[in-house]
């Protein structure tokens, strides 16, 4: 039999977390069979306008026990109807998980479900619910958060990152995978990245700056000097340092160094090895310069990383709620 997989919404739900409900959708197709029967819920049923202006039809909760219940986020964040709230503390102890779709943690929040876990959310917003509900553990710099039955997601389009993980839970690595491939997204964000791009945050003002470091995060195993940077956007070596600092707020040398950082954890989180090819692949040459980065930045060691991939990765399924 198929696990229930309900999506609650209310009104002004963010009509973008039905992307999640489209993993479990390609999910089946791959698997080649009905692995996951999927819903959407109200605590009332009936029609329930989006913050987009759509309305989606829904079923009431009912008594009907779920495998996992995806409580979708409101764009503007207020306070949650009294019936949902309720409604949600009877369904969550008899579902096997419950998943928060960005802003959906405040609801869950709200509801008493989260006191105690480790969550994330949007970014923006990540302050403000650890303000509000004292008693969570806010890790507001992943993309997704597993603790335990708890799941919870960044903003805004982390929903598919997170179905992504939990399909990748059920039935599989490679199979969640296929589904990425299927729905052309990128898989390798796992719940340990970072929300923030190292690309994005060091996005110069100019062309040139953003060509140089284009360039370089797809030339990661180049040796990548300052006069490579500069003969790659003609410019001056020197006018080219100068230009980088002011637009980066970092020198080449330790932008390079971010992004071999980010490239060689976002291969180390998804279980990749071995860690010498790893930091050949990335430009560090070898093992031993990048573990040095490593613990500089993360305070752990890219074995330490790669052994809880791997433990991530290939933990046992627990069975699923019919």
């Amino acid at each position: 039999m198929a696990a229930r997989i309900a999506l609650v919404v209310f009104p002004g739900f963010q009509i973008l977390d039905f992307a999640a409900l489209t993993v479990f959708e390609i999910a089946n197709q791959i698997h080649g069979a009905t692995r996951y029967q999927v819903e959407t819920i109200s605590h009332s049923g009936g029609m329930v306008t989006s913050s987009a202006g759509v309305p989606v039809e829904t079923k009431p909760f009912g008594r009907r026990a779920y495998d996992t219940l995806l409580i979708a986020g409101p764009t503007v964040v207020k306070p949650a109807e009294p019936e949902l709230l309720a409604a949600l503390r009877r369904a969550s102890p008899r579902a096997r998980r419950t998943a928060c779709l960005c802003t959906g943690a405040f609801i869950a929040a709200a509801a008493g479900l989260l006191a105690g876990h480790r969550v994330t959310t949007h970014w923006a917003l990540g302050q403000e619910l650890k303000k509000l509900y004292p008693d969570i553990e806010l890790d507001d710099d992943k993309i997704f958060v597993n603790d335990g039955p708890m799941w919870t997601s960044a903003g805004m389009s982390a929903c598919i990152d997170l179905a992504l993980g939990l399909v990748g839970a059920d039935l599989g690595v490679e199979v969640a995978k296929s589904v990425a491939r299927m729905m052309v997204v990128y898989h390798r964000r796992t719940g340990g990245q970072s929300q923030f791009s190292s690309l994005s945050l060091m996005d110069g003002g100019s062309d040139r700056i953003r060509s140089a470091l284009l360039f370089a995060k797809e030339n990661l195993h180049e040796p990548l000097s300052v006069e490579q940077l500069a003969d790659h956007v003609h410019w001056s070596p020197r006018h080219f340092s100068r230009a980088f600092r002011e637009q980066t707020g970092h020198s080449p040398a330790k932008a390079i160094e971010k992004l071999r950082l980010e490239a060689a954890r976002s291969l180390l989180e998804d279980g990749h090895g071995a860690i010498g090819r790893i930091a050949a692949q990335t430009g560090f040459g070898d093992e031993e310069r990048m573990r040095r980065a490593f613990v500089r930045t993360y305070g752990k060691s890219p074995q330490a990383l790669l052994r809880e991939a791997r433990l991530r990765i290939g933990y046992d399924v627990p069975e699923m709620a019919m």
